[in-house]
């Protein structure tokens, strides 16, 4: 696929777009999908925080849920595909923490949590709604005096879609993440664009373009 043909390709991002990704895969990537380790700005960002109730929204495989649940947080990780939580759950009772998580089955575009949390974090995730109104959903479910962390794909000028630079609209920067946070009732204490390199599949390593914000909510 040319550069132009990437650059147009869009998803739905729905129940079963995800389910094919995680079950089946596209070009071989459910045999990587999950098996990386917990992205790095979760022990950054979540470093001066005290271990208490997380919702990892759009959890996929569960890496960076079943990190916090080793240091003592009690989480929710919910996603919308049911073969990625059975994946979650079989690396939580791996790691030994099967009690501290709860796995919820959800559409991120649709589902409300009817609680809220002290630690709302997202990493990677896209649902069927535009992907700043996303953030704008989770941020809602942040209580008084908690943090939203938001781990995102980067747009860039070259943001067509491949395995790791998603379509435009599922990607956004620091400046648009921000811009939805009200300063009368969020502090921003995070917002970089970054890179990282990251292993890819037949060994070759692949540069992620990276979008993290971290937040707290005023009381």
């Amino acid at each position: 696929m040319d550069d132009d043909a990437q650059a147009s390709t869009t998803h739905d991002f729905d129940k079963d777009y995800w389910e094919r990704r995680w079950g089946g895969g596209e070009d071989g990537e459910a045999a990587v999908m999950g098996t990386h380790p917990a992205n790095p700005y979760v022990a950054v960002e979540t470093a001066d925080l005290t271990p208490a109730v997380a919702l990892d929204a759009g959890c996929g495989g569960g890496a960076e849920a079943v990190w916090l649940a080793t240091r003592g947080w009690e989480v929710t990780g919910a996603d919308i595909s049911a073969e990625a939580l059975a994946r979650a759950a079989e690396l939580a009772s791996d790691e030994g923490v099967g009690e501290r998580v709860r796995w919820v089955e959800a559409d991120l575009a649709t589902w409300d949590p009817g609680e809220q949390f002290d630690l709302v974090m997202t990493h990677y995730a896209h649902a069927a709604i535009p992907q700043l109104e996303l953030y704008d959903r989770i941020a809602a479910w942040v209580a008084p005096g908690g943090t939203l962390l938001v781990v995102g794909h980067l747009h860039t000028h070259h943001s067509g879609h491949d395995d790791h630079h998603p379509p435009a609209e599922a990607s956004a920067t620091a400046a648009a993440v921000t811009a939805r946070l009200d300063p009368s009732r969020w502090e921003v204490v995070t917002a970089e664009e970054c890179e990282r390199a990251m292993p890819g599949r037949a060994g070759h390593a692949a540069t992620l373009h990276d979008v993290v914000v971290r937040a707290v909510r005023r009381s």
